[in-house]
């Protein structure tokens, strides 16, 4: 079996949250690139590597909206650069091996068990009338919301920053991970999403 860039083994990784659980391939590969083969299939996404997973949401153009203060712009450094995010992702792997003894992507995995919201707020118009009304989250849709704001409190922490993407990446993995809720941005956007449904039902 294929170790995930050639150290870290993908079977017999623990995942505790059964909805996730059906929507996370652990594909063994080597290199997590599937170079756009699964893009065109219907839910192709579900048989992606949540490695890959992670490294295609890197590759955004910043957050084109107010994020904590700011606007975000990478200015196209990431934007189609898969190789490159893939070698940060790989830096970053290695960084959490290093502070935490254990297997990088086991922590990722609870990362995003921590950081994916279990309700949301979506619009409904009635009567000419727009309204918010609370809905329970797919799993899909749980997965996809935890990977894209893990990936970017990495890109916020390194944007004009001395700290790398790798360092900021990992940092957030870590946190995100021992269920920090004063260190992760994913788990204080989680409890933002569920405290909007909770108002909204």
């Amino acid at each position: 079996m294929d170790k995930l860039f050639g150290k870290y083994p993908l079977e017999n990784l623990e995942i505790k949250d059964k909805s996730i659980a059906q929507v996370i391939c652990l594909t063994s590969v080597y290199v997590p690139h599937t170079f756009g083969r699964l893009s065109r299939e219907k839910l192709g996404k579900m048989q992606m590597n949540v490695v890959e997973r992670l490294a295609n949401k890197l590759m955004r153009g910043g957050t084109g909206e107010k994020t904590s203060g700011k606007v975000i712009r990478t200015k196209g450094q990431m934007q189609g650069k898969k190789l490159r995010a893939l070698k940060f992702v790989e830096k970053a792997m290695q960084m959490v091996e290093e502070q935490t003894k254990e297997n990088p992507v086991q922590v990722l995995i609870r990362a995003l068990e921590y950081a994916a919201p279990r309700e949301d707020v979506t619009r409904v118009s009635h009567g000419g009338v727009s309204y918010q009304v609370a809905v329970d989250v797919s799993a899909t849709r749980r997965l996809d919301m935890a990977l894209r704001n893990i990936a970017l409190a990495a890109l916020m922490g390194s944007f004009n920053k001395p700290k790398s993407l790798a360092q900021s990446l990992a940092d957030e993995i870590i946190a995100t991970g021992k269920g920090d809720m004063q260190g992760s941005y994913a788990i204080k956007k989680r409890d933002e999403t569920e405290r909007m449904a909770r108002s909204a039902r």
